[in-house]
C-alpha cells in the first residue's frame, strides 16, 4: 500500500463560476473521500447517506442543517454524521468541503 498526499486540497478542487462540482479523491475498503466545491448559494437539499460521514470545510463557509439544527461551518469546524441522518449544506459563499464516508464503520 502506498501513500496518498493531496498538498493543496483547494487547488484540487476549483470552485466553479456556477453550480457544485464533486470529485472522489481517495478511496479503499476503510473509507471514501470526496471532494465538494460549491458557487456562493449553491446547495444540497435534505439528504441521507447510508454510511457514517464526516464533513470537513477547507475553505469558505457552509450553513448545515442537521435536523433541528443549523450550524455555521468553516475551515475551523468538524463534523460527525450518523448513518441516515437527515442534513442539507448552502455554501453562504465561494467554499470547498470534504465528505468523508466511513464504509469500514458500518451502516
Amino acid at each position: 500500500m502506498s501513500a496518498t498526499v493531496i498538498e493543496d486540497l483547494a487547488a484540487e478542487l476549483e470552485i466553479p463560476p456556477d453550480g457544485t462540482l464533486s470529485r472522489v479523491l481517495f478511496r479503499d475498503d476503510r473509507l471514501r473521500v470526496i471532494g465538494f466545491a460549491f458557487a456562493a448559494g449553491e446547495e444540497l437539499t435534505e439528504h441521507t447517506s447510508a454510511l457514517p460521514v464526516v464533513i470537513q470545510v477547507v475553505r469558505g463557509r457552509i450553513d448545515l442543517d442537521i435536523e433541528d439544527r443549523s450550524a455555521s461551518l468553516t475551515a475551523a469546524s468538524w463534523v460527525h454524521l450518523p448513518a441516515r441522518m437527515p442534513h442539507s449544506v448552502r455554501a453562504v459563499e465561494p467554499s470547498v468541503m470534504l465528505l468523508t464516508m466511513l464504509p469500514g464503520a458500518g451502516a
